[in-house]
């Protein structure tokens, strides 16, 4: 018995949530393939109230493919259409009201509710499916509130923004929001809308809302042939004259847009993009900063309150006066906007509002495996970035873009190692190694969930790319972040000035010394053919070419061998142990002749923990995020061939 036959018998005993189940795994075989039983499995979903939104696909997919059309659109006009037509109808004539009236629209003909040539089927509460009146067709689905912003609008800022067929909530609420306000920088500065279809833009209007934005008077309307206006001579055509007006100091609530990077892991690269992007004209950028220094600083400036906080701009102070209640995110932008290193680069008079740029740092980001809310899959955790996602500091901010540099893993590892060997002799005080290795393997915090707020606009960017073809690099990377792309983009610097050295003997710049360099006193072989075979999948996805791993087969008896020639990093962790011991006992014997220590060797239990690690991902290179919904790998930033300066670094 098939399952399309198990289906049905067991719709026939009335076994409704197995039917369901086995509906849908006959859906899926049949996909395209066998459009009668697609048919009956979707409408036995519908109809016996399963996934609608399966169901729903389906009957889209029929219909676009010549199949069961009158049943389909009758059905569907039915069950989703016309519950909802009065709400957007209703809609559809507010906004018409709203823009008859408005100065900056110059046509005012709206059709009919009944002539405009796209319906919009809702299809979660979230979104629409398009139907295409003229082409008898349902369209993509659309959710006109998806904080992605996918154009580049601020690529250059000579002249106002003029932005094409902009049918998306966010991105309307977002030009509103960051373009300045032509008052403010003394210069005509409107948003300038091209609309090259006059219907569909009216029946856009149903779905969109208009009127929230059109107070401000920032947005000027140019339907099909009007785009010849742009841009608009205001003092010529209604009497207005911008220039008269002083240059206003960038306030607190403008300051609307988030770009942070993530720590992936130690010793990424993290300061180097700090270095490209300090400076930019329309950033409040600073360095890496402690994320819990950070909400320290905050909480102290909260307790104190604004008004006593001396050492703050009385401007800055005014404005928080005037803020009823000011949030985390108010007090952070205050800091930035305070601190003449974070903000001395700023174009005063720059159209746009500038974002706040910012790395929150740990002394070290751990992940740990869970599982997923039913037990059935593995969940990465890590309580940095718990604290990040959870932060009033993040949540605030309406628009937020993510990237996370990456730098080869091998490489990213053993700097880690030389670094934790450095520091603990710093401050006269000895402290033991953690196992490195183990927390690599389980930071694959390259894999995100991308319905997660902070991760739904983000890219990754390698850290050789920037070094290697800074051109292509950060020329993409602007694109992505809408930033123009500067000057202060083709050169490192800080508040130390150009080519800053971030830790003593690093590479300054552009210097592609730390792409080559391997560190090999701080790993061996063994322990990095281990590390690109665990982490294979980041290495096919983003581009790295296996160093150490020859692409032998992996079985328990090679997986032994590795781990017990860790000597490199387990030669380290020895000697910490042994000198935190030997540190501990002369504090022991008040100063006086040390007395003789034995040290437990604590590579044995380093070793089991790192078999339960591997023994794990033996399973797969899978994830989750809580609730059982796959983790998927982080784009990568796509670079113009066209600007490469040198191959691609593999």
């Amino acid at each position: 018995m098939d399952t399309i036959e198990i289906a049905r018998r067991l719709a026939e005993l009335g076994q409704t949530g197995e039917a369901q189940a086995a509906y849908t795994l006959a859906l899926q075989a049949a996909a395209e393939r066998n459009p009668e039983l697609e048919l009956e499995a979707a409408s036995y979903l519908f109809f016996s109230r399963g996934s609608y939104q399966v169901a729903y696909t389906s009957f889209v997919s029929l219909y676009n493919r010549g199949l069961y059309r009158a049943e389909l659109l009758d059905l569907m006009t039915q069950a989703f259409y016309l519950p909802n037509v009065e709400k957007q109808r209703r809609q559809y004539e507010r906004n018409c009201a709203a823009l008859a009236k408005y100065p900056y629209l110059f046509r005012k003909d709206f059709p009919p509710f009944e002539d405009l040539p796209i319906q919009f089927f809702p299809f979660n509460d979230e979104g629409y499916v398009p139907f295409l009146k003229a082409e008898d067709r349902f369209d993509k689905y659309v959710n006109f509130n998806d904080p992605v912003i996918d154009r580049y609008f601020f690529r250059d800022l000579e002249q106002p923004v003029l932005a094409v067929d902009v049918y998306s909530q966010y991105h309307l609420e977002y030009l509103n929001d960051n373009v300045r306000k032509s008052e403010w920088v003394g210069r005509e500065n409107h948003i300038y809308l091209h609309y090259t279809d006059w219907m569909t833009f009216c029946a856009y209007l149903q779905c969109l809302e208009l009127r929230p934005l059109l107070p401000g008077k920032k947005l000027v309307f140019l339907i099909e042939g009007e785009v010849g206006q742009y841009p608009i001579d205001f003092q010529a055509r209604f009497g207005i004259d911008y220039s008269q007006y002083p240059v206003k100091p960038v306030s607190i609530r403008e300051v609307t847009r988030l770009i942070w990077h993530t720590q992936l892991a130690t010793h990424n690269g993290g300061d180097f993009f700090n270095e490209i992007f300090y400076g930019h004209p329309n950033l409040l950028a600073y360095e890496s900063v402690i994320l819990d220094d950070l909400r320290k600083r905050l909480t102290e400036l909260k307790a104190e309150g604004h008004q006593r906080a001396d050492w703050l701009a009385p401007r800055l102070r005014q404005q928080l006066d005037r803020i009823k209640r000011p949030t985390e995110k108010d007090l952070l932008v205050a800091l930035f906007l305070n601190n003449p290193y974070i903000s001395g680069g700023l174009d005063p008079t720059s159209r746009i509002a500038p974002a706040l740029f910012f790395q929150p740092h740990f002394y070290n980001i751990l992940y740990e495996i869970r599982e997923s809310e039913d037990r059935s899959t593995p969940v990465l955790y890590s309580e940095g970035y718990e604290q990040i996602r959870t932060s009033p500091l993040f949540l605030g901010f309406p628009y937020i873009k993510t990237f996370t540099p990456m730098r080869r893993p091998t490489t990213s590892y053993a700097a880690s190692v030389r670094f934790a060997n450095d520091k603990r002799f710093q401050g006269g005080k000895t402290t033991v190694f953690t196992d490195i290795m183990a927390q690599r393997l389980l930071n694959r915090s390259y894999l995100i969930d991308p319905w997660d707020r902070l991760y739904r606009d983000s890219v990754l960017v390698r850290f050789e790319d920037g070094k290697l073809n800074p051109r292509a690099t950060f020329t993409a990377l602007a694109e992505f972040l809408d930033l123009p792309y500067t000057e202060s983009m083709t050169y490192c610097s800080s508040r130390l000035g150009v080519d800053p050295e971030s830790l003593a003997g690093n590479a300054r710049g552009f210097d592609p010394a730390t792409v080559y360099r391997t560190y090999d006193e701080f790993a061996n072989d063994e322990e990095r053919a281990f590390l690109e075979y665990f982490l294979r999948d980041a290495y096919e996805y983003y581009g790295y070419d296996f160093h150490y791993y020859q692409g032998e087969p992996v079985d328990e008896a090679w997986i032994e061998r590795k781990i017990q020639s860790f000597t490199c990093l387990d030669g380290f962790i020895t000697q910490s142990h042994q000198k935190a011991a030997q540190e501990m006992a002369v504090t022991f014997t008040n100063g006086s002749d040390p007395i003789d220590v034995k040290v437990n060797d604590p590579i044995p239990g380093y070793q089991s923990n790192r078999r339960r690690i591997v023994d794990f991902l033996l399973r797969g290179l899978h994830f989750t995020n809580p609730q059982g919904q796959p983790l998927k790998m982080m784009k990568p930033l796509k670079l113009d061939p066209a600007l490469l300066e040198q191959p691609l670094y593999h």
